[in-house]
């Protein structure tokens, strides 16, 4: 692997007013990779999205509860916490952020610069908000990306497999991974990725979808799952 990589795992919260699909295969997935990279001695960055509690720095339209307050990542709540079995360790950077992209009104930018960072390995949640508009503003940035995407979820497979689909048409500095392959490359070993050749690669009318997943899945070296 390059030496000037760092791995960006997106708010990996214990946040439960929404059910995740295949969220515990997901944090398999994703402890597996944080004790890989510690190994290797890559750098890991984790950010938690947090709303201001006062609802006074929100987008619009925030969802609000019946009090007023952020319906969801609450700031100070035990909702913005990370889950427990991914939880940083002393050394690790942890960036709170106000909105969905980890580069939006943070330092991250600065602090990859600091050190040196060209290339982001990616997962977390959610695939069609947070992950998504973190690639893109990687990208714009001139970040390269790989995306492990078996340790990133969103509510639905269907909307999962649509994000996935725009960032592997669009973002031409990514490279898309299963989270076993990825563990096969940092370890030397040889490995099966996507990475996107020309624009557009993967599209498909809506009759399609399901097919363009399989023809997805399989570029990753996974096997062919059954529509859900």
């Amino acid at each position: 692997m390059r030496n000037d990589i760092a791995y960006l795992i997106i708010d990996m919260q214990q946040e439960d007013g929404f059910r995740l699909h295949d969220i515990e295969n997901v944090i398999d997935n994703s402890a597996a990779l944080i004790a890989s990279v510690r190994s290797a001695g890559i750098p890991l960055i984790y950010t938690r999205h947090i709303n201001d509690a006062e609802a006074t720095d929100l987008p619009p339209g925030e969802p609000l509860d019946a009090n007023g307050r952020p319906a969801s990542y609450c700031a100070g709540t035990r909702q913005v916490q990370i889950l427990p079995r991914l939880a940083p360790q002393p050394g690790d950077c942890v960036i709170d952020k106000p909105r969905y992209s980890a580069f939006h009104r943070t330092d991250l930018d600065a602090q990859l610069k600091r050190l040196g960072i060209g290339r982001l390995m990616i997962s977390g949640v959610l695939t069609d908000a947070c992950v998504l508009a973190t690639v893109l503003d990687a990208f714009a940035l001139g970040y390269r990306v790989d995306l492990i995407v078996d340790a990133c979820t969103t509510t639905t497979r269907a909307a999962h497999y649509a994000a996935l689909l725009i960032l592997a048409n669009w973002v031409y500095a990514i490279e898309l991974f299963a989270t076993e392959q990825y563990l096969r490359a940092l370890r030397g070993e040889p490995f099966t990725s996507c990475r996107p050749q020309v624009p557009d690669q993967f599209a498909h009318q809506p009759t399609q979808f399901v097919e363009t997943i399989a023809l997805f899945e399989s570029s990753l070296g996974l096997q062919r799952r059954d529509q859900e």
